[in-house]
């Protein structure tokens, strides 16, 4: 779908602030402090992932800008309480006829990692996604080897609906089985309430 078929509010990125975690329209001026984010490259290494090399941080934000340009991503940089850049995401697959989309593209520095950053960054997508876009339903997807993804996103309250077989391709080529979650409009209450409970403990 173009951008010029999206409404505009399916073409802006809001900026989203919470006590953990504030998300902001991913920008060019942002690759230095991505580059950082990613440290040595760690997250890279992990095959079944598609997190940029710190050499790829200026490619991988020309990339997500063009897809927003194109009218398929809402990409964000995400900050951590102190201001500083711990990782990204963003909204994909913008079906606003149906409405429906997909969070992905989701990475964070170790430092944000099993903090309250990523539990509060997606508690204000899936706000967003359903209160202002009205989506019906929200969708993750992850590989299938994944197996830490699957299960933050099991954590989230997120349904597994199935497994795509041979659905695309991880980075370094081999054919990638697709798990996908999802969240529906009906059960977005009591999944607001279950992070919330979860953001409450952190606290």
């Amino acid at each position: 779908m173009g951008q010029v078929q999206l409404p505009a509010e399916w073409r802006t990125v809001p900026t989203l602030t919470g006590r953990h975690a504030t998300l902001e329209p991913l920008q060019a001026e942002h690759v230095d402090g991505l580059r950082a984010a990613l440290g040595e490259g760690a997250l890279a290494r992990l095959w079944y992932t598609n997190v940029p090399a710190p050499a790829q941080a200026e490619a991988y934000v020309a990339a997500a800008l063009a897809m927003q340009a194109a009218g398929e991503a809402l990409p964000f940089v995400v900050r951590d309480a102190g201001g500083e850049i711990v990782g990204c995401t963003r909204y994909y697959d913008l079906l606003a006829d149906v409405p429906r989309l997909s969070i992905g593209y989701t990475w964070y520095a170790p430092s944000a990692q099993r903090t309250g950053v990523n539990t509060e960054a997606k508690q204000m997508l899936l706000e967003y996604a359903f209160s202002q876009l009205r989506c019906i339903s929200v969708v993750f997807e992850t590989s299938w080897f994944n197996h830490a993804s699957r299960a933050a996103i099991a954590r989230l309250g997120a349904k597994q609906d199935g497994v795509l077989r041979g659905h695309k391709r991880h980075a370094d080529g081999s054919v990638r089985d697709t798990v996908i979650f999802s969240i529906l409009e009906s059960e977005w209450p009591a999944v607001r309430r279950h992070l919330q409970f979860r953001l409450e403990a952190d606290a």
